[in-house]
């Protein structure tokens, strides 16, 4: 069994990937708790002590508005880590695969951005993640970098949960019309991602299949939502069906009671962080390179609240 390194097992898409890759590899799996960032020479260390063949970072700064103000931390995770972690990587020997996001547009496109358009975040999160990209590509070690947008997951914070949570205390929310992306589940972005891993895995190890496929891709099911069509879909979906046992969580026991929302523009609801207008990532790179495709937004959505009834 290859060694395999995953830092940020209890996040969203890493603790949807923890179970996937326990079964294929010989797995050590780190949280926050484990493992600093923020700390260069633990960071280091750890490589350097597990001596892995594959390193999966699924840990980030994700707090968007927060990194406005907390900058220094942001791009500690979010930039400097990374670069660590490819440089120690190319080191030992070893492969990297590691998650950026779709906010290092600037949303000025009005078609889905493909890997080779120009980045321009507009946003210090987007600036860090952007700065990630690019030391892992200065690192020279074989990777793979998947770009992912609208994360959610029956656990953490995500909008998901957001909306939930919120309809149980009120009958109307203002949801922004004139944000446009692509919702992704996180169990379906670590499917994919087991799926990529498993497939570039030879009786040699990673290193020779990686170099062949080593480069950005965008991870992302089809379709486009604005964050009023992501709520509406929500709200539809507790509409039609038993609240599964996450989502009863989610609002602390209490009913659904939204029956209304409200389209208001970006302008309308000011945010610290600026954010892209339109953020659509083409999956078709990805989809050619791997032969894997996401489901569809709305059909990943569906099944979140279908697979976990109880």
């Amino acid at each position: 069994m290859p060694a395999v390194l995953l830092i940020g097992k209890n996040g969203q898409v890493g603790a949807e990937l923890l179970p996937l890759l326990a079964q294929f590899a010989d797995l050590t799996a780190l949280d926050r708790q484990d493992l600093d960032l923020c700390d260069v020479q633990e960071i280091r260390r750890i490589v350097r002590h597990v001596r892995p063949q594959l390193i999966v970072n699924a840990a980030a700064y994700t707090v968007v508005d927060k990194a406005e103000t907390e900058t220094t931390v942001a791009h500690a995770v979010n930039a400097t880590a990374p670069g660590i972690l490819a440089h120690e990587a190319h080191q030992i020997g070893a492969v990297l695969v590691h998650y950026s996001t779709d906010y290092i547009f600037d949303g000025s496109k009005r078609e889905p951005y493909i890997e080779t358009d120009s980045p321009n975040p507009l946003n210090a999160y987007g600036q860090s993640k952007l700065a990630g990209e690019l030391a892992i590509r200065e690192s020279k070690v074989p990777h793979l970098i998947f770009r992912v947008s609208w994360v959610y997951a029956t656990r953490g914070q995500n909008f998901l949960l957001a909306v939930l949570r919120l309809g149980s205390q009120r009958e109307e929310l203002r949801m922004v019309r004139d944000q446009v992306g692509t919702p992704n589940r996180a169990q379906d972005i670590a499917r994919a991602t087991a799926a990529v891993i498993t497939q570039l895995h030879s009786d040699s190890g990673f290193v020779a299949p990686f170099e062949k496929v080593s480069g950005t891709y965008h991870l992302s099911a089809s379709g486009a939502a604005s964050r009023l069509d992501f709520s509406q879909a929500i709200c539809d979906e507790m509409t039609h069906s038993p609240a599964p046992h996450w989502a009863s969580a989610a609002m602390a026991g209490r009913p659904f009671i939204l029956k209304r929302l409200i389209p208001i523009t970006t302008a309308e609801y000011p945010t610290p962080a600026a954010r892209p207008l339109y953020s659509v990532l083409s999956n078709r790179r990805f989809c050619h390179s791997f032969g894997i495709a996401l489901p569809e937004w709305r059909s990943q959505l569906h099944d979140t609240f279908s697979d976990s009834q109880g």
